[in-house]
């Protein structure tokens, strides 16, 4: 692993940072990817404190040009990006009765442009290389279109479906040396979702049945997983990290 680099977008914070923690405590080389300078420079200087190699860079994953530029210049002098988590996202409680245009493209374009962005500067890189991980960070509401306890509502779902798609797509067009999965966190306990979570806790934490809230070090196991596992005979595939709240 000492010899891989590790890719994570939205990394500055939350799912995203445990994700590259995880990941740099494996052994690999992690580049903290988020469009607030100064929480993704702390983050990595904190992973780094902890005797981890981890570095920032800051980038609005929704702008094509500003990720294919960014990435030539990692690639240029860290070399290839073994392995890519595109976890970058925002959430959006408004229906479809409220929601505006704008809101419903920033949420499509940070979702899954965003992904399509990275896939697109890093997947060349992989093929060439005969390796490459890719995990998707999608979300259960994909599957359930974001029901009474969600904090996320339509647009937030169709991005994540789309998510979806794409991974299974990619699982075909990049094999057989790039494997691409999909992760559908549940409820996860963040300091972006403790706010919007709220008065809901109780009852979320009530419809699990590991009874218990979801952390970032929940998905960042998953993760690891798939990103560092050898062989890897898994691909196309989506699992659920919910706790059992939406056993099917």
């Amino acid at each position: 692993m000492t010899e891989r680099t590790a890719l994570i977008t939205g990394a500055a914070r939350g799912i995203g940072f445990g994700i590259g923690r995880r990941l740099a405590r494996a052994g690999l080389q992690v580049v903290l990817v988020d469009r607030d300078g100064d929480a993704v420079a702390a983050a990595a200087e904190t992973l780094s404190g902890e005797g981890m190699r981890a570095r920032p860079a800051v980038v609005d994953v929704a702008d094509f040009a500003a990720v294919q530029a960014v990435a030539a210049g990692l690639m240029a002098e860290l070399g290839p990006i073994h392995v890519l988590v595109n976890n970058a996202g925002i959430s959006q409680p408004r229906s479809i009765l409220e929601i505006s245009e704008r809101e419903w493209d920033e949420v499509i374009a940070i979702h899954l442009k965003g992904a399509f962005n990275w896939c697109k500067a890093l997947a060349p890189g992989m093929v060439a290389a005969a390796h490459g991980r890719i995990v998707n960070i999608s979300s259960v509401n994909a599957h359930t279109g974001g029901g009474e306890l969600a904090v996320s509502k339509v647009s937030y779902a169709a991005a994540k479906a789309g998510l979806l798609g794409m991974t299974r797509a990619l699982a075909r067009e990049l094999a057989p040396h790039v494997c691409v999965n999909a992760i559908c966190p549940g409820s996860i306990a963040t300091d972006l979702t403790a706010a919007k979570i709220g008065a809901l806790r109780d009852r979320i934490v009530g419809s699990i049945p590991l009874g218990r809230l979801g952390t970032p070090e929940d998905i960042a196991e998953v993760v690891a997983f798939l990103a560092t596992a050898e062989p890897c005979f898994i691909t196309g595939e989506v699992i659920d990290v919910d706790g059992g709240q939406f056993i099917n």
